[in-house]
C-alpha cells in the first residue's frame, strides 16, 4: 500500500504559479506550511506575467487592479508597496470606422450612428422590454431582453462570436449575467440627459496598476515564498495526481529535466479541469471523465509591436467589433504605465486574436502575424506600417473557459467527485472553469488556505454575487 513519508509540516503542493497559484503559496508559508508550486512553463504569473522583449514590457490581456474585497487590495499593497500607480481609464470600441466610448454612453453612441439608427434602437429596446424572450438561457438572450435585438447585433454580436468562436445563442446566458448585470440602458440615457441624485451604476473610471505591469506584482511574491523556505519550480509539469488510500498525495512531474515524486499531505489545482480529472488516479467515475471531456476553452495569442511613435490613440486599449478585422482588442502600454517603454518617442503595442490551437491564425509564423497585425493597425487607421519596428508573438493556451449553454452542468458534476478527495481544492480560473479575474482568483485561494485550517469555505461562492466584477454604485449626493 502507498505510504507517503512522515512529515511534521503540512506539506502543500500547489500545481500552477498563476495568481491563484502564487497568492495560496504566499500564504501557505505564512501558516507555517511546507510549500511547493510546480509551474509548467518558464515564467510565473500565469496569464498576469509581464513579458519583456528589449526592455519594452507587455501586459498579455491587460490586468487592471481593482477589488471589493479588502482583504485582496490589503495583500496587494502589503506586497508592493509603493510600486502601484493610479491609472485614468480610457477605451473605446471600433465599429464600422467609428470609435465609439466605452463603457457606452448613450448620446455619444446615437450620434455615432445617426438618427435613423438611433430611433430603430429605441424601437428595438422598446419591443424588447414589452416581449422578452423566454426562457433566457443564452447570451443572445439576456442582452437582446435588455438592450433590444437591434443592439445586441450592433454592439455585442459579432464581437462575442469574435472572442469565443462560438455563436451568441449557443453561449451561456451566465456569461452576460456576470460581465455586464447590472447595466441598464434606460438608466444609461436617463443619466446622460439629466444626472440622477441617487445611486448610479457605473464602470470604474480608474484603477491601480504595478508600475511595471503585474508580473511584478507576482514576481515579488515568488521571492517572498522562497525567502519563507518554499519552492517555486518552473518548468515542472505535473504527470500525475495519485490520491493515496487513506490521506494525501503522490505526484509525479518533471523537474530539472527528470521524473520526481513528491508527496503532499493537501493539493490545491489551477490546472484546467480537464487536465486534473485525466491525471487523476484513482481514475474518476466515467461520467466525471465524459463531464471533463465536454469542457472548452478559447485560445489567445498576442502580437507585440514597438512602434516608432507616440502619436497613436490615448486609450489603454480598444475593442474592435469591426468583424472584417480579425483583432479583437489593441493595447497601448504606454497608456498604462509609462515605465513599461524604455524608449523616448516609441511606443509598445499589442493586437489580440482570440483562436484554438491548431486553427489558421494559431499555426501562422511569427512573421505572418506580425504583418497581420500591422496591416490591421493601418486599416483601423491606429498606425501606419512604416512605424512598426519590430515584434513579436506571444501565445496562451487555455486563457478563457468557454461558458458554453451546458458547461455548468459539467463543472457541478466534476466538482462533485472532487469534494470527495480530502484535501484536494480548485482554485483560480482554470481551475474551476470560471471567467475569474484576477482578485477573484486570489480570493478563492486564500479561502483554500483556510479550509487547511479548519474552515468550510465555498469556494464556489466566490464571483457569484449580484454585483459585476467591475460595477460600482456612487454615493447620493446631498
Amino acid at each position: 500500500m502507498d505510504k507517503a513519508p512522515y512529515q511534521e509540516k503540512l506539506r502543500v503542493l500547489i500545481i500552477g504559479a498563476g495568481p491563484a497559484g502564487l497568492t495560496a503559496a504566499l500564504e501557505g508559508v505564512r501558516r507555517g506550511y511546507s510549500v511547493t508550486v510546480l509551474e509548467a512553463s518558464d515564467q510565473s504569473g500565469g496569464l498576469a506575467k509581464t513579458v519583456f522583449h528589449d526592455g519594452y514590457g507587455f501586459d498579455i490581456g491587460g490586468h487592471r487592479f481593482f477589488t471589493k474585497f479588502p482583504q485582496v487590495e490589503q495583500w496587494w499593497h502589503e506586497v508592493l508597496r509603493d510600486d502601484f500607480i493610479t491609472v485614468r481609464r480610457q477605451s473605446r470600441i471600433y465599429y464600422r470606422g467609428r470609435f465609439f466610448d466605452y463603457p457606452l454612453r448613450p448620446l455619444n453612441a446615437l450620434a455615432g450612428l445617426g438618427p435613423g439608427m438611433s430611433l430603430r434602437l429605441a424601437g428595438s429596446y422598446l419591443w424588447a422590454r414589452l416581449h422578452p424572450r423566454r426562457p433566457e438561457t443564452t447570451f443572445e438572450d439576456w442582452v437582446s431582453n435588455r438592450f433590444g435585438r437591434l443592439l445586441f447585433s450592433i454592439f455585442f454580436k459579432s464581437y462575442t462570436e469574435k472572442v469565443w468562436g462560438i455563436p451568441c445563442n449557443e453561449l451561456s446566458a451566465d456569461w452576460a449575467a456576470q460581465r455586464i448585470k447590472s447595466l441598464s440602458l434606460s438608466k444609461a440615457v436617463l443619466n446622460a440627459i439629466r444626472p440622477q441624485r441617487g445611486s448610479i451604476t457605473t464602470l470604474i473610471e480608474e484603477f491601480q496598476y504595478p508600475r511595471r505591469g503585474p508580473g511584478m506584482l507576482w514576481e515579488r511574491v515568488v521571492q517572498l515564498v522562497e525567502d519563507a523556505g518554499g519552492r517555486v519550480l518552473l518548468q515542472s509539469p505535473v504527470q500525475h495526481l495519485v490520491a493515496l488510500p487513506g490521506h494525501g498525495f503522490r505526484v509525479t512531474a518533471m523537474v530539472d529535466g527528470k521524473t520526481q515524486e513528491l508527496f503532499a499531505d493537501a493539493v490545491i489545482s489551477t490546472m484546467p479541469l480537464p487536465d486534473l480529472v485525466a491525471m487523476l488516479e484513482p481514475a474518476p467515475p466515467a461520467d466525471v471523465r465524459a463531464a471533463a471531456e465536454r469542457l472548452t476553452f478559447r485560445d489567445f495569442l498576442s502580437v507585440l509591436l514597438v512602434l516608432k511613435t507616440t502619436a497613436l490613440f490615448p486609450d489603454n486599449w480598444i475593442y474592435i467589433h469591426d468583424p472584417s478585422i480579425r483583432a479583437s482588442r489593441v493595447q497601448n502600454y504606454g497608456n498604462w504605465s509609462a515605465a513599461m517603454v524604455p524608449q523616448p518617442g516609441t511606443s509598445g503595442i499589442g493586437v489580440e486574436y482570440h483562436c484554438q490551437q491548431g486553427d489558421q491564425l494559431w499555426t501562422k509564423t511569427d512573421d505572418q502575424l506580425i504583418a497581420l497585425a500591422t496591416e490591421e493597425l493601418s486599416r483601423l487607421r491606429l498606425a501606419e506600417p512604416a512605424q512598426v519596428q519590430r515584434g513579436w508573438v506571444i501565445r496562451e493556451p487555455y486563457a478563457y473557459p468557454r461558458y458554453t449553454d451546458d458547461y455548468q452542468q459539467h463543472v457541478k458534476t466534476i466538482a462533485r467527485h472532487l469534494a470527495s478527495i480530502p484535501r484536494l481544492q480548485t482554485v483560480g480560473r482554470a481551475g474551476m472553469h470560471r471567467y475569474n479575474n484576477q482578485d477573484h482568483s486570489m480570493l478563492t485561494a486564500m479561502l483554500a488556505i483556510d479550509n487547511l485550517s479548519g474552515a468550510r469555505h465555498d469556494l464556489w461562492a466566490v464571483n457569484a454575487d449580484d454585483e459585476y466584477h467591475e460595477i460600482k454604485i456612487s454615493k447620493p449626493r446631498h
